[in-house]
């Protein structure tokens, strides 16, 4: 495999696990996926963000730190790994919902757990619009995520959109993720793949028309 360490991400609904877990497949990789609904809290914040928005967060932290510690010494006879989240969105998240003593106090905590994980070989950015995520979201029939409503979409979207903008600790591989469906139409995940194999660093797009 070209890459050691794949990150697949992109706001919710984009489908970054199904990519992760699907590339991992086809690449003879690890998957690191993150375990969202193991966090007690993430019903009650889609329910009442103001309210939850810390310890959501806190726990999340906690949990990726976690899983990313196995990353810090990596084997070099292991197989490569492809995750579904990167540690620096926490503070993405963090911004969008917390006021600013709860983001100071986050921070402080953030800077005390970080793990030194590489920084991954390749990052997917996987894009949509709005309407595409709310409906994918729908769609999933999670009854905890019925409340969580476009203009909430689209603060993340746009603070995904700032985040790789500026992106530059790795070659960065942007999908428009509208046309494509990589669990139900197996040529897409193969262009996904011709795509990943065919970079050769910096910042490259795709879009199917």
């Amino acid at each position: 495999m070209k890459y050691r360490y794949i990150v697949v991400e992109g706001p919710i609904g984009c489908g970054k696990t199904t990519v992760a877990t699907k590339l991992a497949e086809r690449l003879g990789a690890t998957a690191l996926l993150e375990d969202a609904w193991a966090n007690p809290f993430l019903p009650q914040f889609y329910r009442d963000m103001r309210r939850y928005a810390l310890p959501t967060q806190l726990f999340f932290l906690f949990q990726r730190a976690g899983q990313l510690e196995s990353l810090q010494q990596p084997d070099l006879f292991a197989k490569p790994t492809i995750a579904d989240f990167a540690l620096a969105k926490d503070s993405l998240f963090a911004r969008l919902t917390l006021d600013d003593a709860e983001f100071r106090l986050y921070r402080t905590i953030y800077d005390h757990v970080k793990p030194q994980a590489p920084a991954p070989d390749l990052m997917i950015y996987l894009q949509g619009s709005v309407g595409t995520l709310m409906m994918r979201v729908r769609k999933r029939g999670n009854a905890a995520e019925n409340a969580i409503d476009e203009d909430y979409l689209r603060r993340l979207s746009e603070a995904y959109t700032r985040y790789f903008y500026n992106y530059d600790e790795s070659p960065l591989l942007i999908v428009n993720s509208d046309r494509l469906d990589f669990e139900g139409v197996p040529e897409h995940l193969d262009l996904l793949v011709e795509r990943v194999n065919a970079m050769r660093g910096g910042r490259e797009f795709f879009n199917r028309a």
